[in-house]
């Protein structure tokens, strides 16, 4: 792996090749985007999840086609290394191809990003083929789909019986026949996410589906702990920075009412 240059998706495909785990994350601003890209993570995805950790929607469903594409430009100016993919958001590819190809072509062309990912197995291979001979690079995306949360009633764990692991397995090979160059698991049992890892010739990169993934993808917010009343299954709490930062904002509250703040060293004399 080539040092201190932007990858390349032929670069992530060599870490796949190689048995490397591919550290994927969200990312949503150009600050975060340039720690986590220092710290050596592969893929940065600017997730429609920005809905609900940025921008306080209930749910990614709000999220527009604008608002994603100015998050990803975001993300873009913030790193030298990762690539960058931005998540197509609700409506953005469902209407017709041509109206896909041309906002998957505002990724590039107005974002700068490497790549676009798209939620959904077979219905949505076609229009992955089309991009994907466009010269727009694609990952796809099953399992747990945030975008069918109000058609599905929630979210449920994806492929726990016969009839759906079945559905499941022929999504990901239909995704790879399309020319995506990976694809996410979300919410699906270990041993099928397994099984579908060894079945495709793609990395598969995991939310929620095991240790068995090519890789792993976390919504950063949840990893940081940002969310002191909420975490997901799938995430892990590296640090507890939601607590941090409601004492850092008390403390700075609480010396501006007492008048502790600023001090002498924060203000500036007249010559």
């Amino acid at each position: 792996m080539r040092l201190n240059q932007k990858l390349t998706i032929r670069d992530i495909q060599k870490l796949y090749h190689s048995q490397e785990k591919i550290v994927a994350l969200t990312a949503y601003d150009a600050l975060t985007a340039k720690i986590a890209d220092e710290v050596g993570v592969h893929i940065m995805l600017v997730g429609d999840s920005l809905g609900m950790t940025v921008l306080g929607y209930r749910n990614t469903i709000s999220v527009t086609l604008e608002q994603s594409l100015h998050h990803t430009s975001a993300v873009v100016r913030g790193v030298n290394r990762a690539l960058v993919i931005g998540d197509m958001p609700f409506l953005s590819f469902q209407i017709n191809s041509d109206e896909t190809v041309r906002n998957a072509g505002k990724y590039l062309q107005e974002a700068g990003a490497d790549g676009v990912k798209l939620e959904g197995g077979k219905i949505i291979a076609p229009a992955v083929s089309r991009l994907v001979d466009c010269g727009i690079p694609v990952v796809g995306h099953i399992g747990i789909l945030p975008q069918r949360v109000i058609a599905e009633g929630g979210y449920r764990v994806q492929g726990k019986n016969d009839k759906e692991a079945a559905l499941l397995c022929e999504d990901a090979e239909a995704l790879e026949n399309a020319g995506a160059f990976a694809l996410i698991l979300e919410g699906i049992p270990v041993n099928l996410a397994k099984k579908i890892t060894n079945s495709i010739d793609i990395p598969t990169i995991g939310i929620g589906a095991g240790i068995h993934c090519d890789g792993q993808i976390q919504v950063a917010h949840d990893i940081l702990g940002m969310f002191e009343d909420w975490k997901p299954k799938h995430a892990k709490h590296y640090g507890k920075l939601g607590q941090k930062v409601r004492s850092i904002f008390s403390d700075y509250a609480n010396e501006v009412k007492n008048q502790a703040f600023p001090t002498d060293d924060q203000s500036f004399n007249a010559l």
